[in-house]
């Protein structure tokens, strides 16, 4: 590398190194000790080394610096005669301007604008913009590190994803509890069941609604407020109603709970009501949270109390030739000789591991307020349960209060002791519905009836 010349203050630049110097060729001749190096002593010159193992090559009488040679790089500054109007206050290397000022432009830089590192380490990167028609390769969602990665195909965008969302046709069904709870009281009163009454817009609603649709080719979907009072009051009144609670209602016999394992059920002496809330509910096919809901702070336990309840109108009473159970739509339809639809049901066909049956089969006889025999052999296994047990009668039973046995044996469509779950849980192969929907089909149905499973 080429010398270049530098004229530096002498004392300046020993302050700023924190150089000792000897002054005369008579100290020059002996080897002196500097505090961050070494001087090696020749005539009339002074050479030293500092801290940053530069070595210093100065004039002893002068104490003007000659040179200042740097080790790592073997570039050398050699003095030339200094300019007197200007006082050099520490060596400058050229190539680079000092800290804080700019550099020169043939060594300018720009400064990259990274984003800070995440601290989570299960982050790679934030993923570029890609084409429609591209394939993006995901890391594998598991805990191996070895597993093979996926790839996909393009995704829709977040506007196709909302786009994509069915809505109910209604949205009077999303923000008014108190709308859709009138029209479940109507698709009650006209056969087309909902399920429980609770004023939410829930997949049995849905059902029913199309069910009303196959029947008469109404859709009740888009209904003003006017429209749905009118259909109401066509059809039995006003959706709500007042009742008094009776003595009857309030007298039970009632039982505490209802346990779960069928050996603690069997030593009951029957699967009664749990409450008078619990009967009053089911009297007028109501959700109870929803009947508690709509009577804040009443004591369903004392006879005399008037209480706001659905006016869910009569049983329908037509007679029925034969009945489809539709797997996929979770519903029962029964039909009278000509074809008509007559009522529609929500409910639970089998399950998964217990599968209902397939094909056609017919109504063997009918039993209200049934008892229930287990038997592990020939049916499911319940807990530790090995052995035929018979649980008592009553509503809360394993098949509520309703049996109508099917000509394949185990099976059969019965109620249910949790009405709300209808629809939306599994069964053990049988066809599960509320407990005032089963009693509605077994009074239009007789023996031989037929019962279709539809896939």
């Amino acid at each position: 590398m080429s010398a270049r010349l530098l004229y530096i203050s002498t004392r300046s630049v020993l302050c700023a190194y924190t150089f000792a110097f000897v002054a005369s060729s008579a100290i020059a001749q002996q080897s002196s000790r500097f505090p961050n190096g070494q001087a090696i002593p020749l005539a009339g010159i002074g050479i030293a080394i500092d801290q940053d193992g530069r070595k210093i090559t100065y004039d002893l009488e002068t104490e003007e610096i000659i040179r200042i040679e740097v080790p790592e790089t073997g570039e050398i500054f050699t003095s030339t005669p200094a300019d007197p109007s200007q006082t050099i206050t520490a060596p400058q290397r050229v190539e680079r301007a000092p800290l804080g000022d700019p550099a020169p432009s043939d060594f300018a830089t720009v400064e990259p604008e990274f984003e800070p590192v995440p601290e989570d380490p299960n982050f790679d990167r934030r993923p570029l913009p890609s084409d429609e028609n591209m394939q993006a390769v995901v890391p594998p969602m598991n805990d191996d590190p070895f597993a093979e990665p996926q790839t996909i195909g393009p995704q829709p965008s977040d506007e196709t994803q909302t786009a994509a969302i069915i809505k109910p046709d209604n949205p009077n069904l999303d923000d008014k509890p108190e709308f859709t709870a009138k029209l479940q009281i109507l698709l009650d009163r006209l056969g087309m069941s909902p399920g429980v009454i609770d004023g939410r817009n829930g997949s049995n609603v849905r059902k029913a609604l199309n069910a009303l649709s196959l029947k008469n080719g109404r859709d009740l979907t888009s209904l003003s407020d006017g429209e749905l009072e009118a259909e109401l009051m066509s059809t039995g009144g006003p959706a709500f109603s007042t009742y008094t609670i009776t003595p009857e209602d309030t007298s039970g016999p009632f039982v505490s709970a209802i346990p779960a394992d069928y050996a603690e059920k069997s030593k009951m002496p029957a699967m009664s009501y749990t409450s008078a809330m619990e009967a009053l509910a089911e009297k007028f096919h109501m959700d109870e949270n929803y009947l508690k809901k709509l009577n804040p702070g009443v004591d369903f336990n004392r006879a005399g109390t008037t209480i706001k309840i659905a006016n869910t109108g009569e049983k329908i009473k037509v007679k029925v030739a034969r009945i489809e159970a539709d797997k996929g739509a979770e519903q029962v339809r029964a039909y009278d000789a000509q074809g008509n639809l007559i009522v529609a049901y929500p409910a639970t066909i089998g399950s998964t591991a217990t599968p209902s049956p397939s094909g056609t089969v017919t109504i063997e006889r009918i039993a209200l307020d049934p008892n229930y025999t287990y038997n592990p052999k020939i049916n499911f296994t319940q807990g530790d349960n090995k052995e035929v047990l018979t649980i008592p009668p009553g509503p809360n039973g394993p098949v509520g209060s309703v049996w109508l046995a099917l000509s394949k044996p185990t099976y059969g469509i019965h109620g249910t002791p949790d009405p709300a779950r209808i629809g939306k849980s599994n069964s053990h192969g049988c066809v599960r519905l509320t407990n005032w929907d089963a009693q509605e089909l077994a009074g239009m149905v007789s023996k031989g009836v037929t019962v279709e499973f539809l896939e």
